[in-house]
């Protein structure tokens, strides 16, 4: 079992296999060239797992693999396969923008995948064009048809942003409900690499906005889960998640491991350690070791609190999956 320094079990870790993205959202990396880290840089699929194996043995029962985009990485299907046959029944998901994954979702779903989130910040080919930097809906769409068909669960992520796509909240939840797809609206997260002088709607604005329509009420968060749930009368849920509320990190489960092997405690902060060189050595103590040293200097909370409302975060969010 793996207990941060604040007694909390942790059992969902992140891992990041890029930094590299295709597209260039408003609100995470806008003005960062297209380049990449050398591939000498990045773990290798067989250390990310010799780290994964380490975790899951620890505890962790919960995997997302995430970026930059994921299915930029070649093989990625492989790493997969790699963890489900190491132990199957594993909470095992993917993040990613959808742009590459009509192509992908068979293979990663006969390689054990079981869930993908999806973002989702229009229906408008302009809208969606303005905040991604590039022509994408159309393949986002398709890719996120045949996740469906395939047998994948799907959940749509929506961050939405005052002046850009924020009258598209109903239109987007009402897609993803007519298609039997979970929803989360996400606030914007302030961060130094995003374009400046955006606002997000908070929580509370998204909720004002469905409830002009439906009638709805609040469950609140179940588990370490960091969304708010909220039940529609005929059952449909949909989700916030709003790291400014103070109750954001209380039960928090979550570690993160980027593609150069750098283990993050929390999404917001910077402090990290790596286990690149005990993956590199095949020393499974030593990065059990680093595991736990990580888990000991988790922080209690991140600095989006309502105490905090003018915090902005380094983190690169490209390089940590969101």
């Amino acid at each position: 079992m793996l207990v941060d320094g604040f007694g909390r079990n942790v059992t969902y870790l992140r891992v990041s296999v890029t930094e590299r993205c295709n597209f260039r959202c408003q609100y995470c990396m806008p003005e960062k060239p297209f380049s990449w880290v050398p591939k000498e840089n990045l773990l290798s699929f067989e250390e990310l797992f010799l780290f994964v194996k380490v975790a899951i043995d620890e505890g962790i029962t919960k995997i997302r693999i995430t970026g930059g985009e994921p299915l930029l990485r070649t093989d990625l299907d492989k790493f997969i396969a790699m963890i489900n046959n190491h132990k199957s029944g594993l909470d095992l998901a993917l993040t990613t923008n959808g742009f590459l994954l009509k192509d992908a979702a068979q293979k990663l779903k006969n390689a054990g995948l079981q869930r993908v989130n999806i973002s989702l910040d229009s229906l408008k080919p302009d809208v969606a064009g303005k905040m991604a930097q590039k022509d994408v809906l159309a393949k986002v769409q398709a890719g996120i048809e045949e996740a469906l068909r395939v047998g994948l669960k799907v959940k749509i992520n929506m961050v939405p942003i005052k002046g850009i796509n924020d009258t598209e909240v109903l239109d987007v939840l009402e897609y993803a409900k007519e298609r039997g797809m979970s929803i989360r609206f996400i606030e914007y997260m302030e961060n130094t690499h995003a374009k400046e002088k955006l606002k997000g709607l908070s929580g509370q604005e998204v909720q004002n906005i469905i409830a002009q329509k439906y009638h709805f009420k609040e469950i609140g968060r179940v588990g370490p889960s960091p969304a708010h749930l909220f039940e529609f009368d005929d059952g449909y849920i949909f989700g916030i998640i709003d790291p400014h509320k103070h109750d954001f990190c209380e039960d928090c489960n979550r570690i993160r491991l980027t593609a150069e092997g750098m283990l993050i405690p929390c999404l917001y902060f910077d402090e990290a350690m790596s286990i690149k060189d005990a993956v590199h050595n095949g020393d499974v103590a030593k990065a059990a070791e680093v595991l736990k040293e990580v888990l000991r200097n988790k922080p209690e909370k991140n600095k989006w609190s309502d105490d905090d409302q003018n915090e902005t975060s380094n983190r690169a969010f490209y390089e940590t999956g969101g």
